[in-house]
């Protein structure tokens, strides 16, 4: 994106020209690659090489025309930074990765080469939005849930994807997990992969679930991410999302059902095709004996629910031993336990 096209989409969630996009996209340098003496300096009509920082050597991962080189203000880089994440803390892993890019914008169209390490360290489960329509078709859905995830995937989340297709009438569910960087202490995407696959495998009916990924990295910019993250999976077939609690949230940055109310408070009206499927937090009850969503049990006091904390559940892998069966699949729990004693 152009300066112009970056602010604008901050504000409004729309291109100067009016394209509906969430968040800015932008190729940020410093000054110093820009506007040097040297005789690599970057003008307007160069076609110049973007190179893949997460594969050793730096190959060259796509091709960009340059169509314009603009600078931003400090001011207006916190500007962006407090409308996409709602804060200017660089205590915030995006907003600390954001504002150490740079703040000259290199704009123009990218010829992509390849998708980088995803393709070959992950040749099962990555794949583009085309192909994923694709296989789609090829299934005969014609209603299709996507449930994203960064974490692996316990009771909860797995109930949660059966309530979402029950009640939108959908014939097959999408699990799309994020193969790209996460913040420190998060589980890596190989692990969450296998955990989320033998899950599938024991506790969804055959043909009913497409375990795949994408190569993106976490913002953690909450309520805006979560509407990117409906785009992309309009973009790539599915016709309800499911928006949980704080979801790409982080911290204490966010309430927890902003991401929810963000698409009737500004998403522009028909903006999106994609249906969004609200949810609560999701909990076992005892009583019931199943999981159910807190808010469909208004009767039910806190200790009529297992719940347990991340840092409780890290303890409990560590130790080598599993989370309660109502908490955690006894297979799922097995592959995170072999993660946390092998660190």
């Amino acid at each position: 994106m152009t300066k112009a096209d970056a602010l604008s989409v901050a504000d409004s969630l729309t291109t100067e020209a009016g394209v509906f996009f969430p968040v800015p996209v932008m190729n940020l340098l410093e000054s110093s690659e820009v506007s040097s003496e040297v005789s690599a300096e970057i003008v307007v009509g160069d076609r110049i090489a973007l190179l893949d920082p997460n594969v050793a050597g730096n190959p060259v991962i796509a091709i960009q025309t340059v169509s314009a080189i603009d600078e931003f203000s400090q001011q207006e880089l916190l500007d962006i930074a407090q409308q996409v994440y709602g804060t200017t803390s660089t205590e915030h892993p995006g907003v600390s990765a954001f504002l150490s890019q740079g703040s000259i914008a290199v704009a123009g169209d990218i010829q992509v080469l390849n998708f980088s390490y995803f393709e070959t360290d992950f040749a099962d489960t990555f794949r583009t939005a085309v192909q994923i329509r694709a296989e789609i078709a090829e299934l005969g859905w014609e209603k299709i849930v996507a449930f994203q995830t960064r974490n692996p995937m316990h009771r909860a989340h797995e109930e949660l994807c059966k309530m979402a297709m029950q009640a939108t009438g959908a014939q097959g569910c999408v699990i799309h997990m994020l193969l790209g960087k996460l913040k420190e202490g998060d589980i890596p995407a190989d692990v969450r992969d296998a955990s989320i696959r033998e899950m599938v495998a024991n506790y969804f009916p055959a043909d009913s679930v497409m375990v795949s990924g994408y190569g993106f990295d976490m913002l953690y910019a909450g309520p805006r991410e979560a509407v990117l993250h409906a785009l992309f999976r309009q973009n790539m077939g599915a016709t309800h999302f499911i928006i949980g609690r704080d979801h790409a949230g982080v911290g204490d940055y966010y309430g927890a059902f902003d991401a929810q109310t963000i698409f009737d408070e500004k998403v522009p009206e028909g903006a999106l095709e994609i249906e969004i499927f609200n949810a609560d937090h999701t909990a076992y009850s005892k009583i019931l004996n199943k999981v159910v969503m807190m808010r469909d049990v208004p009767d039910h006091k806190f200790e009529d629910f297992v719940i347990l904390s991340g840092t409780k559940v890290r303890e409990l892998l560590g130790n080598g031993i599993a989370p309660p069966p109502e908490f955690s699949r006894p297979e799922v729990a097995k592959i995170l336990m072999d993660y946390y004693q092998s660190l």
